[in-house]
């Protein structure tokens, strides 16, 4: 069972093809000059867009446990894509426990595009949609609080040095909120 204090990291299944390698290998890809700036999380959870199945769209089915991470290039990922246009580029591998459904997932309604949001286990647990992962306004600052804690603890980095307690404006879409609703 998923601690309510767990760290959770919402992303966006972009295709099958990534729902079968998480599924089958167990572990998830996602671009280094687009990844979000902490991966120490306890969990993954999929969004699925249109991409990934025409009939079940927009929404969370499935969530894992994360098991750790490493820095690699795409062809090390895809053996046979040598000569793929972002080939070399580096990648977040993501290892992956066994995927877990979410029955009934949680649905979108209103939003209609996710990249990445960080959530906690208590508000994923309650969530219906994905507006319920959103950790609202005093809960916030205790998000970015544990985020920050986890960044410091696994990189050995000084909390205060690296990562400041005011939530930094490009971290808060990742938090669900927009710049002006601060």
């Amino acid at each position: 069972m998923m601690d309510e204090s767990a760290l959770i990291l919402v992303a966006i299944l972009p295709s099958k093809r990534d729902f079968d390698i998480a599924r089958m290998l167990g572990w998830y890809r996602i671009p280094l000059k687009s990844a979000p700036k902490m991966l120490f999380v306890d969990y993954i959870a999929f969004y699925q867009p249109k991409a990934v199945t025409q009939t079940e769209f927009g929404m969370v089915k499935a969530y894992a446990e994360v098991r750790g991470h490493e820095l690699v290039r795409r062809v090390d990922l895809f053996r046979d894509e040598k000569d793929h246009p972002r080939a070399h580029e580096e990648y977040f591998k993501i290892s992956l426990g066994p995927l877990q459904t979410i029955d009934p997932p949680i649905v979108a309604n209103e939003w209609k595009r996710l990249t990445f949001l960080y959530t906690t286990g208590r508000q994923f647990m309650g969530a219906t949609t994905l507006n319920d992962l959103v950790v609202r306004s005093s809960e916030r600052n205790q998000l970015w609080q544990m985020i920050c804690e986890r960044a410091a603890s696994r990189t050995g980095y000084n909390q205060h040095d690296v990562l400041p307690f005011e939530i930094p404006s490009d971290m808060l879409p990742f938090l669900g909120m927009i710049a002006s609703n601060r």
